[in-house]
C-alpha cells in the first residue's frame, strides 16, 4: 500500500472518530502475521495489538502493523507501557495511532502526547524508518502524521474515572476505551463487570466523552449482532468486536464440550 493511501485511511479513521461515527476493530493478541490479515479482509476500520497482555515483541508486532495495512486496514497497537522506549519503535515500524493503557491523570497524557507528536505539539525526535517511507516519505510523513494519528485513552480505573473531564480536554485525545475488567478491580469487585459499580462508572465515561465531542470505545468479547447494538444503545460510539484469543478460546471450549459428549 502506498503512502497515499495509508494516510487516507487513517485520516478516515480520524475523522470517523472525531465525528463520533461508528468504528469496528478487531484485535490481536497472536503473532502470526497471517491471522492479521484474515482479520484485516472483514473490513474492520482498525487492527488494535495487544502487547499489554501478552509477549508480542516489537519486531513481531512490525510485522502486524505492515500486515494490516497490507490489506487496508489501519494498525494501533497497545503498548505494554507508557515508555518511550515502547512507543517510538511503533511509530518509527508505521503504526497508524495508539491505543494507551491505564491512562489515569492529566500529567501522563501531557506526557504522551510529547512522546507521539512533533513539534510544536509535542516532542517525538526525527529519525528515517518505515513510517517514513524509508526516507521517501520523509518530509510528508513529519509535516502531515500530528493531524492524522488518532490517540485513544483507555480508562481502566476509578481514579482515571474521576479525572476523565480532564483527561478529554486535551485536543489531542480522539477517544477513550472503558475497560471494565480493571476498574471492577480498582472498585473492589474484581471481575464482576455487571456490577452496578462499575456500570456506573462506565456511564460516567460515557457521558463525559458525549459532551466533550469525543469517542468512546468498548470491547465486546463474544460478538453478536444484538450485544453490539446494546453497546451502542449505551453511548458507545465505536467498538472492538472480540480478538482472535478469544475466537480460539470459545472453539476450543466448544471442542471440549463436543468430545465430552462423545465420549459418554
Amino acid at each position: 500500500m502506498s503512502y497515499e493511501e495509508r494516510l487516507a485511511r487513517r485520516r478516515a479513521l480520524k475523522a470517523k472518530l472525531v465525528n463520533r461515527e461508528p468504528v469496528f476493530g478487531g484485535w490481536v493478541s497472536y503473532t502470526d502475521p497471517a491471522i492479521t490479515e484474515t482479520f484485516a479482509k472483514a473490513g474492520f476500520d482498525f487492527i488494535a495489538i495487544d502487547m499489554e497482555h501478552t509477549t508480542i515483541s516489537l519486531d513481531e508486532a512490525k510485522r502486524i502493523i505492515t500486515s494490516a495495512q497490507s490489506e487496508g486496514a489501519c494498525c494501533l497497537p497497545r503498548p505494554v507501557s507508557h515508555s518511550n522506549d515502547i512507543l517510538k519503535p511503533l511509530l518509527e515500524a508505521g503504526a497508524d495511532g495508539m491505543f494507551i493503557q491505564m491512562v489515569e491523570t492529566p500529567d501522563q497524557v501531557r506526557t504522551l502526547i510529547d512522546n507521539l507528536k512533533f513539534p510544536p505539539v509535542g516532542r517525538r525526535s526525527y529519525g528515517v524508518n518505515r513510517a517514513h517511507g524509508y526516507g521517501f516519505d520523509f518530509d510528508r510523513y513529519i509535516t502531515e502524521w500530528n493531524d492524522s494519528s488518532p490517540l485513544i485513552l483507555q480508562i481502566e480505573s476509578i481514579r482515571a474515572v474521576e479525572n476523565i473531564d480532564a483527561l478529554l480536554a486535551f485536543p489531542e485525545v480522539d477517544g477513550v476505551m472503558v475497560g471494565p475488567y480493571d476498574i471492577s478491580g480498582s472498585l473492589g469487585v474484581p471481575g464482576q463487570t455487571n456490577h452496578p459499580k462499575v456500570r456506573e462508572a462506565g456511564r460516567v465515561v460515557i457521558e463525559a466523552a458525549r459532551r466533550s465531542g469525543k469517542s468512546c470505545c468498548t470491547q465486546i468479547a463474544d460478538v453478536s449482532v444484538e450485544r453490539v447494538k446494546d453497546a451502542f444503545d449505551q453511548g458507545f460510539t465505536f467498538v472492538i468486536l472480540g480478538s482472535d484469543l478469544f475466537i480460539l478460546w470459545k472453539w476450543a471450549e466448544n471442542m471440549r464440550s463436543v468430545m465430552a459428549e462423545v465420549r459418554g
